[in-house]
């Protein structure tokens, strides 16, 4: 039973009692039932605006999610330079563990992950020019 349905069912009984409308007992169940009959009027209606913002955060996270998926990174199998040979850094956030593609143009003193906005420090990217960076890339 809803519970707007619940308030109608209290007044119902509160009315079929007959009790003595003068008495200050009376009036005050009288006022709380009605009391009641509005706050679960708003209840529900706040129920429903809450569906639908759910449904809406829903669509909005998943449109979210394609332009993640089209900015950073994508598939991990695609080849992320482009044709000016610009390159793409597939770097680990160690605030939150994702892992996030930045462009070779960013500076890398002035990383920012995208998934909890905190800046990533300490991260050395590398072009795969081991010479450079005296690591193993492959």
């Amino acid at each position: 039973m809803k519970i707007s349905e619940n308030a109608a069912y209290l007044k119902g009984l509160f009315e079929g009692y007959e009790l003595n409308p003068d008495s200050k007992e009376t009036k005050i169940i009288a006022k709380l039932l009605d009391l009641v009959g509005e706050m679960s009027e708003k209840i529900e209606t706040l129920e429903r605006e809450c569906e639908d913002l759910r449904d809406y955060c829903d669509e909005l996270d998943s449109d979210l999610g394609d332009v993640e998926e089209y900015l950073f990174c994508g598939d991990e199998d695609e080849d992320y330079d482009d044709e000016d040979g610009d390159g793409y850094y597939e770097v680990e956030c160690p605030n939150c563990g994702e892992t996030v593609c930045f462009d070779d143009s960013l500076d890398s003193d002035e990383l920012v992950c995208p998934a909890c906005g905190k800046k990533i420090s300490g991260v050395e990217l590398c072009d795969g020019d081991c010479d450079s960076c005296d690591e193993d890339c492959e």
